[in-house]
């Protein structure tokens, strides 16, 4: 269930980074509630996540999928580049999470 929750930890991480942008700085209201929202599930779901996966890969997966979720909607959403090297370190990224939930002895 751990694992489930840092999941979840890790999407509403993706939703309160966007949210940040949506907000304008805190001045669109809705985007705002979303954001704060988006913060509060995030870090609730990650203190339960940390019940029992280790810290550092914990954190590290959380922090991974909220970096690979973020750039790939910057893309979609926004315009960002989705030239070949920065789709490269964003996979590099991908492998790493990947590697830490397959070394967790959780």
């Amino acid at each position: 269930m751990a694992w489930i929750y840092l999941a979840i930890a890790g999407v509403f991480e993706i939703v309160w980074a966007v949210g940040l942008k949506y907000s304008e700085g805190f001045t669109r209201p809705l985007a705002s509630v979303v954001t704060v929202a988006g913060m509060v599930v995030s870090f609730w779901c990650l203190a339960l996540a940390l019940k029992e996966i280790p810290i550092g890969t914990g954190y590290a997966v959380w922090v991974g999928i909220g970096a690979v979720g973020t750039a790939i909607l910057g893309i979609a959403l926004f315009g960002e580049s989705a030239a070949w090297p920065r789709l490269a370190c964003i996979a590099l990224v991908l492998a790493g999470i990947i590697g830490l939930k397959l070394t967790s002895p959780t």
